[in-house]
């Protein structure tokens, strides 16, 4: 396992980090399987676990929380708030009112007394930055988290946290946790180039692009995937953006044989190779999965074969940008475009 500082912190994070969402109902995961693939990651060298509130409704905290009992000093753990909770209108967001709430929450899910780092799953445009920031920084004084961090932000609005955390004297976001993998490359283009800038760890999610890279997904194969059976239209060959992807694929495959290598090691080789990542996150239901992906964790990838990867999915390039979850409010909602 290789090991890399996050961001300007000190912490020093394995290059794949355990990513809990299939824990629960989302993957079907049970406990008795979750606790055996977290001892395993570990065993492996993974020190990082992340989580979500809104994973399977809090059951992925609870039963990370089992898991992780009496090894919690040798992890790094993290978890997220932002998404809906339910459906009371203030359970959700990053106000000060329901971040305190949501941590509270989190901290007995886990059955912890801090996380590691607090992330804002998503940007909230009703709440001021200063309102989030200034709630994280007294949480971090209470000691109920040590870092906080955005996902899935645009460039722009990592920017803007920034500047707001030094125009109003408080704590910033270290880390950044973004989509990113070979077929879906848009981060490059700004998101990466503003986290290099600001010194912000780089967690990223989906680097298996939901199944896509996994090796499961071919031309000459019926898709079974999980994911493909609750997510079936991302998986549909007849629209044109799922019909670039497998073309894509079935190219890649050929790169990773002819380099010598499985997909899997293929697809998160690429990622943790840009100077501007920190982790991937890896995401299995099983422990078969888990076997799979711990093969990459000393993946290097050669000039040459990064180079095939350039030349079949080029730099900066989305393949499925309609499944981006960063898109601006405005570019969503008329309103906010029209006087």
């Amino acid at each position: 396992m290789q090991y890399r500082t996050l961001g300007r912190t000190g912490v020093q994070v394995s290059s794949l980090a355990l990513g809990a969402m299939n824990f629960g109902t989302i993957g079907r995961t049970t406990q008795d399987e979750a606790t055996a693939i977290v001892e395993a990651a570990l065993d492996a060298g993974i020190n990082l676990i992340d989580t979500a509130d809104m994973y399977s409704d809090g059951e992925s905290e609870e039963m990370v929380g089992k898991a992780i009992a009496g090894r919690r000093e040798d992890i790094v753990l993290a978890t997220k708030a932002t998404m809906p909770m339910g459906d009371e209108r203030n359970h959700q967001g990053s106000s000060r009112r329901w971040l305190v709430t949501a941590l509270d929450d989190s901290l007995r899910r886990l059955g912890v007394e801090h996380v590691d780092l607090y992330q804002m799953h998503r940007w909230d445009p009703s709440t001021g930055d200063e309102e989030t920031l200034s709630a994280l920084t007294d949480l971090q004084r209470a000691g109920k988290i040590r870092y906080f961090g955005s996902s899935t932000f645009p460039a722009y609005r990592i920017v803007q946290a920034q500047w707001a955390s030094r125009e109003h004297h408080l704590g910033r976001y270290v880390t950044e946790q973004p989509s990113y993998s070979i077929l879906q490359r848009g981060i490059e283009t700004h998101v990466l180039p503003v986290t290099e800038q600001y010194g912000l760890g780089v967690l990223v999610w989906s680097p298996l692009a939901s199944g896509w890279l996994s090796g499961a997904v071919r031309a000459d194969r019926e898709i079974s995937t999980s994911r493909s059976t609750f997510m079936p239209q991302r998986f549909d060959i007849t629209v044109p953006a799922n019909r670039a992807r497998l073309d894509a694929v079935e190219q890649l495959a050929q790169v990773a044989d002819e380099a010598g290598l499985t997909m899997i090691q293929l697809a998160l080789g690429f990622v943790t190779a840009h100077p501007a990542v920190t982790s991937a996150l890896i995401g299995p239901r099983t422990m078969d999965h888990l076997h799979a992906q711990l093969a990459a964790a000393d993946t290097v990838l050669s000039a040459d074969v990064l180079d095939a990867i350039d030349a079949v999915v080029a730099p900066g390039t989305d393949l499925a940008a309609h499944e981006k979850f960063d898109t601006p409010p405005a570019l969503l909602d008329p309103a906010l475009r029209r006087r």
